[in-house]
């Protein structure tokens, strides 16, 4: 299947005539190919969006979110489908691929509250004969670049709340997993969305440069490593563009000694090796404090040892693999700097591959342990199904390691104690925080926060913060003259 770009309701080619092939991570096998955009396509997307503004701006919002409550039907019309292409695509199971596909569909339902989400507010006679008044309004055209690790839920993130709020849309997915892109392009084309309104351009840097640069480009989301979230914001905001850019993470969790054994570890190995570990919020380090060491070390090294890895599309496979054979070889590189830096390998995954898959990019679990809390792998996001057990003789201890972090993207506490859960969710210094959570993914109708060196802006992702985020205040004060309206 070849991914093309859908410019003013058409599907087009690239005037630059080049191709990027797309493989299936688990076997290896092509799966068709996708085009690189130039500056001339970028520019023609950008124009055209603009074009449609004029009017989209215009219809009433009441009308708007009608497309999105067909977009919705027609999302879990084709629930499977999308799964399966999402599985075939980026590696993660089916399981994990229907889930992703439920929290993009929980924003689309979100969204279809704009009228309410996107009012304004008022004064009457703030002085005497004068009214102010606050209203919202979108923005103009804007851009989601979005990664390959949840090819539908984060555009899904950003694309039903700008359009709902009058804005007109770019969407610039993964090069690596442009398919599931499309196929939300062709489902919502189904919707009769008007031309202009919604658009998919497919590239590399050179169009993620084109788009930030663009004149007309008014807000840019991105989520990615921080190394490129900060330069996206830098660049965006160099242009004088909004910018709200996720970037990577190295979450925690911390372990107390009172926390249940069993329910912990189910729930930090799934944090940890789901979605073989890509997912923005997968735990990367385990501070395990006193007495908690050796049981909770034992038990989810049993964990990673039999977790079952293989194809996504096999019945009972928990984790597929990493979603291309250069990440396979970054993650298998830190694996070995930190048993370079005095990690011992409790379970290692680089030395494994699963059954019956000769091929595929395989990192199976991998728990290192001992691992430095000032290292350089203590530090680094790996981006894999790679656990490091660090340890602490007390909480205090645990959140100095926790707030020395470059990151602040997540952090979690296991414990059946209210005061030591409560001091955690005060005091540590990330943006979306669980306690006897592994994964605490917001809801739709709140932002997903991130802190630090994980996020590069203002304004989150989701709910209200997406409104804010695609809209701007216009005020207006008013009188009105007695004597003026007795001529009518």
């Amino acid at each position: 299947m070849d991914a093309l770009n859908f410019i003013n309701g058409q599907w087009c080619h690239s005037t630059t005539g080049e191709w990027l092939a797309i493989t299936n991570p688990a076997t290896e096998e092509p799966l068709g190919r996708v085009v690189l955009s130039s500056v001339d396509d970028v520019d023609q997307a950008v124009q055209t969006a603009g074009r449609a503004y004029d009017v989209w701006r215009r219809v009433p919002v009441t009308e708007r979110i009608q497309y999105l409550f067909r977009l919705k039907q027609l999302l879990e019309e084709n629930f499977e489908d999308l799964a399966r292409t999402i599985t075939l695509e980026c590696g993660k199971t089916l399981a994990e691929a229907r889930g992703e596909i439920r929290r993009g569909i929980e924003n689309v339902e979100t969204a279809c509250g704009m009228p309410l989400m996107m009012q304004g507010y008022n004064n009457e006679d703030i002085a005497r004969g004068v009214d102010e008044h606050l209203y919202r309004q979108p923005l103009g055209v804007v851009v989601a670049i979005t990664p390959f690790n949840f090819p539908l839920m984060i555009p899904l993130w950003f694309l039903p709340y700008a359009i709902a709020s009058g804005n007109c849309f770019i969407l610039k997915p993964s090069e690596k997993v442009p398919l599931s892109a499309v196929k939300l392009i062709e489902i919502l084309h189904q919707t009769g969305l008007p031309a202009g309104v919604v658009q998919l351009v497919h590239g590399r840097k050179a169009t993620v440069e084109a788009l930030l640069d663009h004149p007309e480009v008014r807000a840019v989301s991105f989520v990615g490593s921080s190394t490129v979230a900060k330069y996206v914001y830098s660049r965006a905001a160099a242009s004088g563009k909004r910018a709200q850019c996720q970037g990577g993470a190295k979450n925690p969790v911390v372990i107390l000694p009172d926390a249940d054994l069993e329910m912990t570890t189910k729930i930090v190995a799934e944090g940890a090796f789901g979605c073989a570990g890509q997912r923005c919020l997968a735990t990367s380090i385990a501070v395990l404090v006193g007495s908690a060491q050796q049981p909770f070390s034992e038990a989810i090294c049993d964990a990673a040892a039999s977790r079952r890895v293989g194809y996504g599309l096999d019945a009972d496979v928990e984790m597929g693999p990493v979603v291309s054979a250069e990440s396979k070889q970054r993650i298998e590189q830190l694996i070995e700097l930190g048993l370079g830096e005095g990690a011992a390998p409790r379970v290692n995954g680089k030395a494994r591959r699963p059954n019956g898959h000769d091929r595929g990019s395989f990192v199976l679990p991998t728990v290192l342990d001992n691992v430095a809390p000032s290292g350089t792998l203590a530090r680094t996001e790996i981006f894999g199904p790679v656990l490091s057990l660090l340890y602490a003789d007390t909480i205090d201890e645990a959140l100095g390691v926790i707030n020395s972090s470059p990151y602040g993207n997540m952090a979690c506490l296991f414990t059946t104690s209210g005061a030591a859960a409560r001091r955690f969710r005060n005091e540590s210094v990330v943006g979306n925080v669980g306690i006897n959570i592994g994964v605490p993914a917001p809801m739709a109708f709140y932002p997903f926060s991130g802190w630090k060196e994980s996020f590069f802006g203002d304004l989150h992702a989701q709910g209200r913060h997406a409104v804010e985020f695609y809209t701007q205040t216009k005020v207006v004060v008013e009188r009105w003259h007695t004597a003026w309206s007795r001529k009518f």
